[in-house]
Order: structure tokens, then sequence, then C-alpha cells
């Protein structure tokens, strides 16, 4: 099976995952349905969706908008915050979400639309194109009359069976360092449950448990408004049923030796999942993802995340001669998720010696390492990092 005849590759690396290709996670599914069901039924639930990063939290959010949309009669807002600094850009790529939301029902959508005209330009083959100025005008009065514009929202779209809304704030890592993010969600929260008609509002927060430490930090009762939903990495049935669904879309079989090695080195993580899977996608020549095609695929997907991770984010911020040392020794160590600092430090110079717990502490920032159970002890986050090191240390002397 040549590359020139395979059809589309049924993984997506760095993009949420479609709802057709979504396994798993039916204990948080479960838990966001229940809430799900309390807004239909009128009562407003607030969900903060915790997780490491590559872990599915986009992907779970989309799922449960439109498992929310089909199953519970609610209207979904998908806003992705990334680069949004203050309450006004919120606003901006709220009402940029509610427009050009994914049309599951298109009389839904057409009401929406006609309900905010003035911020659609013309009319585009595959979708509208927005008036930004307009949005840009409006977002002051939108951002402090969020409620309200919500309201409206729902108000317009009411008749055609929708019993409430699910708002999504999604990549909230830049917003969160705002302190008026915490007042404005909690403000969001306390308008809209004191208010004498509340609305039905699911609102949810997708960010990593720091973030939701960082708004606490800002305005400490934040803390009490959200029930928590951590999603852990998947287990090893899991993501067998996610790769098998995934390669059989595209008749494509796998074997036992290859799916071990497929799981081993994705260790969970949706976002690794999708990379490892498309590299070996693509490695396969005849329909059959055996080990040598899994080993395949699983190296270059090292090499891709790392060029990505370790050379884009990690070389450049360890700066340091004796850091750059450093990790190419520790790559050298027996190949393991976990290592001691007394073990590398013994192939390490005075000079990097002295430099090694600051190293090691630059490395748990950069989301490289994180702390054993055991005191001295460090853990790889990424066996797909802790591989592209070993290969780099060895390419070096090669």
């Amino acid at each position: 099976m040549s590359a020139m005849t395979k059809g589309i590759s049924p993984f997506y690396p760095g993009q949420p995952v479609p709802v057709d290709f979504f396994v798993g996670r039916q204990k948080e599914i479960e838990k966001i349905a229940r809430a799900v069901r309390q807004v239909e039924l009128g009562k407003p639930q607030a969900i903060f969706l915790t997780g490491e990063y590559g872990i599915g939290k986009s992907s779970l959010s989309g799922f449960m908008r439109f498992y929310s949309e089909k199953e519970n009669h609610l209207f979904g807002i998908h806003v992705f915050l990334g680069g949004a600094t203050t309450i006004e850009d919120i606003a901006i790529k709220t009402v940029e979400a509610v427009l050009k939301s994914p049309a599951y029902e298109p009389t839904v959508m057409e009401k929406v639309r006609n309900a905010f005209s003035k911020y659609i330009g013309k009319q585009e083959l595959f979708g509208v194109q927005l008036n930004l100025d307009a949005i840009k005008a409006d977002s002051p009065n939108i951002s402090h009359g969020y409620i309200p514009f919500l309201r409206q929202l729902l108000e317009r779209i009411k008749d055609e069976g929708i019993k409430g809304l699910m708002l999504i704030f999604d990549e909230v890592n830049g917003i969160t360092s705002n302190p008026k993010f915490a007042h404005f969600i909690k403000g969001l929260v306390d308008e809209n449950a004191l208010s004498a008609n509340p609305l039905p509002l699911m609102l949810i927060l997708s960010g990593v448990e720091e973030r939701r430490r960082e708004m606490i930090l800002h305005h400490q009762p934040v803390e009490r408004i959200f029930d928590i939903v951590e999603i852990n990495p998947m287990n090893e049935v899991e993501m067998k049923a996610f790769f098998n669904k995934a390669f059989q879309s595209q008749n494509i079989l796998v074997n036992d030796d290859a799916m071990s090695l497929l799981c081993h080195y994705s260790a969970g993580f949706p976002k690794i999942m999708h990379i490892v899977g498309d590299a070996t996608f693509w490695a396969d020549q005849d329909g059959v993802i055996d080990k040598d095609d899994a080993l395949k695929g699983i190296f270059l997907a090292a090499e891709d995340i790392g060029r990505k991770f370790v050379d884009q984010q990690v070389l450049k911020a360890l700066r340091s001669k004796d850091y750059h040392s450093i990790m190419e020794k520790m790559g050298k160590l027996p190949f393991d998720l976990s290592f001691k600092k007394t073990d590398l430090e013994k192939g390490l110079s005075e000079s990097e010696k002295k430099k090694c717990n600051n190293f090691l502490q630059r490395m748990k920032k950069l989301r490289v390492l994180s702390s054993g159970d055991v005191q001295g002890e460090y853990i790889f986050n990424s066996r797909l990092v802790r591989l592209y090191i070993l290969l780099n240390a060895i390419n070096i002397h090669s």
C-alpha cells in the first residue's frame, strides 16, 4: 500500500479529535453528562476540565459539545482563548465562536446569524466573513454585559427547541495571568446565579491545574465555583480501542507486537497517540501494521516531537553549554522513564555537577521532567521525548 494509494490519515496530530474518532473517557463523559442534564432542566453548572498538556482536554470538550447538542438540546459555543489577554478579547472571540460554530442544526445557525447580522460581512461559499470592526467596537459593551449577551442569544433560538447554552473556554493559559479574568469568571457565575431567572448555562473551563490555581491566587472565591473533572492518561484497553478504530477505518490491521509498542510509547496521551499513529500510518506499506512499521513510526514521531519541542523550546531555553552537555549525558543513562540524580551526577564534570540541580529544576519547569515519589528521583513526562534525547546523544558522537 504505497503513499500514493493511501486514503486520508485517520489521525489528527495537533488538532482536537473529530467526534467520529473519539474513544474512551467514559467516566469523565458520565460526570459531565450529569451536569449537562442539570442545565437542560434549568440549573446552571460550572466545570473545570483539567489534565496534562496533550491529554485530550480540547477533544473531550468538543465531544461534550456535540453530545449536549444532540442529547440535551443545548447550543454549544467553543471559545479558543489562545492569544487573548483582556476581557474585551474574550468578548471578541466569543462572538466569533458563536457565528462560526459548526452548523449541526442549520435552522438554528440561520437564526443566530440573523440575530447578530451586524457582525457579519459578506457571505462566503464555505461560511461567513465577519465584520471584525463592528465586533471590536461592541466588545467593551459585550464584556460588561456578558450574561445579557448570552441571554439574548438563547432567546433568539429557544423556539427551535434549544434548552440552554454550553460555553467552553479553551486554551486559557495566557488569559489566566490577567487578574481580571478570575474576577470576570466569578462575576459571570454569580450574576447568573443571583438573577431572578438564571440562564441555563453549562460553563466549562479547560486547562492545566496550574491555571486554576493561578486564578484562585488572583481571586480566592474562584475555588468554590467549579466541579473538577480530571482527565488522566488512557489505559491500555482505551489505547487499543483507539488505535484499532482509527486503523480499521482505513482497512488496516495492527498485530499484537505492533500494538504493544504503539501503546507503550504513547503512554496514554492522546496527543502522542495521534503523532505516533500518523507516522506509523505512513510507514506502513501493506495494510498490516507489524513491529517494524510500529518502530519506524515511533522513531519518526520521536524526531518530530524532538524537533518541535526539544530543539525549538528546551534547547533554546537552556542556553548554557553545561546544560546542553548535562542533557546529552542524561540521554545516555539506561533507557527508562525514571532516573536518580545521583546516577546522572556520576558522569558529570565538576562544573556540570554545580549546575545539575538548577538544570533539573529548569527541566521540570519546561515540562520535560517531573519529580518522582522518592527524593532525588526524576521522571520523563514523555517516552518519545526520552527517546529523542537518547537519539540526539547518540547522533552527536556518531
